[in-house]
């Protein structure tokens, strides 16, 4: 089974905690030993937040705020590439050809951000395209897709499953606001729908739900189903 990843920055790294760190590095580890073949996109979380902050107010433009914000999702990558083991490409790919050619190696791959106003968010639904990965899921701070912000609506409801088409549609009116509270964001969701790709959304604060739900199909997050999809995958059926 080929799966990518994404883990948000403010997942892995709210601040800098080693131990949590390991505990994702862990997870990955035993993807890898059942047999998974990985790739890992990881986000810049709050710590990205802060350099473009202050790089703001030192003038800088809009796509330098963004090679800040690739530089921190690297040196994430780093961080979690020093937890792995030797199964791991010790280099941080910069590009959906690096990090494809580790992963059919049978290296796991891990990457941040490669171009000026794409996040990692898509960077990791790219990247599961171009290796046609069966599974794709997003270890995000939110338990999942709503319709609209659980924080400032007590009235949001969860979607249990959806199709592509459907978290387009949800996460469009999301991403027009300022601070959106999207869970994957809008350019994500697009390439999601175009490759018709298996995605999960789920809550990846403890590294374990991405275990279960990679292996099992266990979650209590979002399943984005494509259209005309035959039931699960047939790797959950052989376990």
């Amino acid at each position: 089974m080929r799966v990518v990843i994404s883990i948000g920055g403010s997942v892995l790294a709210p601040e800098l905690d080693p131990g949590r760190v390991e505990g994702h590095a862990a997870v990955v580890e035993s993807l890898a030993r059942e047999g998974c073949e990985l790739g890992v996109v990881v986000g810049g979380g709050g710590v990205a937040r802060e350099y473009i902050g202050a790089a703001r107010e030192l003038g800088a433009n809009e796509v330098q705020l963004d090679q800040i914000g690739i530089d921190v999702t690297r040196i994430n990558a780093r961080l979690l590439i020093a937890a792995l083991g030797p199964g791991v490409d010790p280099k941080v790919a910069e590009n959906y050809e690096a990090a494809g050619d580790s992963i059919r190696r049978g290296d796991i791959s891990v990457m941040g951000g490669v171009m000026p106003g794409q996040t990692t968010d898509a960077v990791a639904a790219a990247l599961a395209e171009y290796v046609s990965a069966d599974l794709l899921v997003y270890a995000t701070s939110a338990n999942g897709v709503y319709d609209s912000d659980p924080k400032t609506n007590p009235d949001a409801v969860k979607f249990d499953e959806m199709t592509p088409s459907e978290l387009v549609d949800i996460v469009a009116p999301m991403s027009r606001d300022a601070g959106s509270s999207a869970p994957v964001d809008l350019l994500a969701t697009k390439l999601i729908e175009r490759a018709g790709m298996r995605t999960i959304v789920l809550d990846g604060n403890d590294p374990d739900r991405v275990e279960a739900a990679v292996l099992h199909g266990d979650h209590d997050g979002t399943d984005v189903i494509p259209e005309g999809s035959s039931g699960e995958p047939s790797y959950w059926a052989q376990r």
